[in-house]
């Protein structure tokens, strides 16, 4: 069931409306609660009801709110998403394409059950481009034209981690879908970006800091940076005009092992 806390029509119809998927943890939590204070409406997606509602009571007083349970990979709870974001506020004005999961961790290649490497494909991959396509619909024919979505790249959209195989794949997918979205947007005033993000502290990354297996077989803690620094950079991104884009953006843990291969 949908579930919406809003200020009057009036008010909502002044503001920008944002659909974050992933929205009821880590990453995509800090995105939504960031434009929410920023006094974005935001329809938050994601599988799980009660996560989805715990990031909506994080929305400040008076903050607009639609909360819509959603498994990216589904073409029919996309579709009834963005029919439900329509309904409540008429309009999309930013995607952040935020929906992934890392699939079964250390697990080698030669290893890796089909059944896993086709569930992260499923969500990191053919999810982003549903919520996309949806998105790019919605944008092409509203008026006024135009909007914006922003793909949650990775690191790995570069580089690769041992035993990612599935994961990483999903990610260079992405840079592809991003540039591709990007040039067919241009007639209609959509503009596409990418954040690639590296060792962001959330749930997903708590191991991190005790200890990640590196490319020489090694283990090694490596360091992390706020989730708020994240958050801050996509609502930049999101603010601009849509005659300027960030195109690609990196946003990593300073120390991390990354540049320079350390």
């Amino acid at each position: 069931m949908n579930s919406v806390k809003t200020t009057d029509e009036e008010t909502v119809g002044a503001q920008q409306i944002a659909v974050v998927t992933g929205a009821g943890s880590g990453i995509g939590r800090a995105v939504a609660v960031e434009l929410l204070t920023a006094g974005w409406a935001v329809a938050l997606a994601g599988r799980r009801p009660e996560t989805l509602a715990e990031t909506a009571a994080l929305a400040p007083a008076g903050g607009a709110v639609l909360s819509v349970r959603t498994d990216v990979s589904r073409p029919e709870d996309v579709a009834t998403l963005f029919a439900a974001v329509r309904d409540r506020f008429g309009r999309v004005d930013l995607l952040f394409n935020n929906a992934g999961t890392f699939g079964p961790g250390g697990v080698p290649v030669e290893d890796l059950p089909y059944e896993a490497w086709r569930h992260v494909v499923d969500t990191n991959l053919n999810g982003a481009f549903l919520c996309a396509q949806a998105a790019y619909r919605q944008m092409r024919e509203q008026d006024p034209r135009g909007g914006r979505i922003i793909n949650n790249g990775s690191i790995s959209a570069h580089t690769p981690r041992p035993h990612s195989v599935a994961y990483t794949a999903t990610k260079h997918a992405l840079t592809g879908l991003t540039k591709s979205l990007s040039l067919d947007g241009r007639p209609y005033g959509i503009a596409v970006g990418q954040i690639d993000i590296g060792n962001a502290a959330t749930d997903m990354t708590a191991g991190m800091q005790t200890g990640a297996l590196q490319a020489n077989g090694e283990t090694a803690p490596e360091p992390v940076m706020d989730v708020a620094d994240v958050a801050r950079t996509v609502r930049h991104m999101a603010e601009l005009p849509l005659e300027a884009n960030v195109q690609f953006a990196t946003v990593m843990a300073s120390a991390m092992p990354y540049v320079g291969r350390g």
